[in-house]
């Protein structure tokens, strides 16, 4: 499904309308929504917004780069596709296309627990390697399955979601019936028949389950006892001693994603683990929590040197990922611009939105008058706006 040519796409938010037309409500909702009132979910962009630049002149700005390392690994700018659910279900193979993008533009991708494609599907599409995002599930055994799968696959870090004990009520989700399976209402399937191209890409593809759990997990056969497996297995009793475990289990590089608060960053790093992702999971988990980019420069500040610190959560240009930059992220996890570039168009959308952050974040950074994106440090920022 290629962009549409009529509509010029300059943004991410021009990319968001498409994605928008042409994806089913159900799964774009799942995509574009947060939890209860999604005053969070509004939080993480608004107080972006906020942060101001100081606008330097006079100053060589020749030969800029973006280039940087996430956990060692290069990336062609400070930025990473997140681990999003349903991927698969944006558009058909979604996960794969999404890699295939990510690698050909250098940088890394994140494949959720909860994807449509496999982490055996994703690898044999691409050749980088790329990460693999865990739950935690009642389940251990699968777990460990789930561990040794990802190393199988050559998977170069493991990012360990740990904001995700309980669900958070997400009343889109409800309305809209989205379940394992869909609860195929009149609305949803009318909704479906406006969506013609989105419906035969579907038809296309044998990818239309939760692939890292169907057929792996005990007792899963179909998308009735997948949905019933699913719903009871997400682990409320997850603490600190479970990091350590998964951490001997794993091995490799180890990324902490959903730490939103000084002293959980500072058990972070007494795990030993590589980086942390500060994050309110895109304001789909406590809504009422503060926004990411608010608790970033309290989180670098109790951490110093003694682990990579990252962010995640109203992510929607390269300004965004300058201002997160400044504020001492490593770099930065986008998950909703990336999607809908999927939605709108594939892997040529995927591709495109990376093109529009890389534009956008190196014309910002030269108007501040840097050429390296090393170099970027609180100075960049206009004091008492952050």
């Amino acid at each position: 499904m290629p962009l549409p040519s009529s509509t010029f796409i300059a943004t991410v938010e021009d990319m968001r309308r498409v994605a928008r037309r042409r994806v089913p409500r159900m799964f774009y909702d799942y995509a574009d929504s947060g939890s209860w009132t999604e005053s969070t979910y509004r939080a993480n962009e608004e107080d972006l917004q906020k942060i101001r630049f100081r606008q330097r002149v006079a100053r060589n700005m020749e030969n800029r780069n973006l280039a940087t390392t996430m956990v060692g690994q290069s990336a062609a700018m400070p930025v990473a596709l997140a681990p999003t659910g349903l991927t698969g279900m944006q558009h058909a193979d979604g996960e794969i296309l999404a890699a295939q993008a990510a690698e050909a533009f250098g940088v890394p991708f994140t494949l959720s627990t909860m994807s449509i494609c496999s982490i055996e599907d994703v690898a044999a599409h691409t050749t980088a390697p790329f990460w693999f995002q865990l739950y935690v599930m009642r389940d251990r055994d699968f777990i460990e399955r789930l561990i040794d799968r990802a190393k199988a696959a050559k998977c170069s870090a493991l990012v360990l979601t740990l904001d995700l004990q309980i669900l958070g009520q997400r009343h889109k989700d409800l309305r809209n019936g989205l379940s394992a399976p869909p609860r195929m209402t009149l609305g949803n399937l009318m909704n479906l028949a406006t969506k013609p191209v989105w419906c035969w890409n579907m038809l296309r593809t044998q990818r239309r389950t939760f692939r890292n759990i169907a057929g792996h997990a005990k007792g899963v056969t179909d998308l009735s006892s997948l949905g019933a497996w699913t719903a009871e297995q997400f682990d409320p009793t997850l603490n600190w001693d479970d990091v350590e475990w998964i951490k001997k289990r794993w091995g490799g590089k180890l990324i902490l994603k959903g730490i939103l608060d000084p002293e959980d960053a500072r058990h972070a790093v007494d795990t030993g683990a590589d980086a942390l992702i500060v994050s309110n999971h895109g304001g789909r988990q406590l809504d009422g929590a503060v926004s990411s980019v608010a608790m970033l420069p309290q989180v670098v500040d109790a951490v110093g040197k003694d682990i990579e610190v990252w962010m995640d959560g109203g992510i929607r240009s390269g300004q965004d990922i300058l201002r997160a930059v400044a504020l001492g992220a490593r770099g930065v996890m986008i998950g909703r611009p990336f999607l809908y570039g999927l939605g709108a168009g594939g892997r040529e959308g995927v591709t495109k939105v990376l093109e529009i952050l890389a534009r956008e974040l190196d014309v910002t950074m030269a108007l501040c008058g840097y050429r390296d994106i090393h170099q970027i440090d609180r100075d960049v920022l206009v004091a008492g706006t952050y």
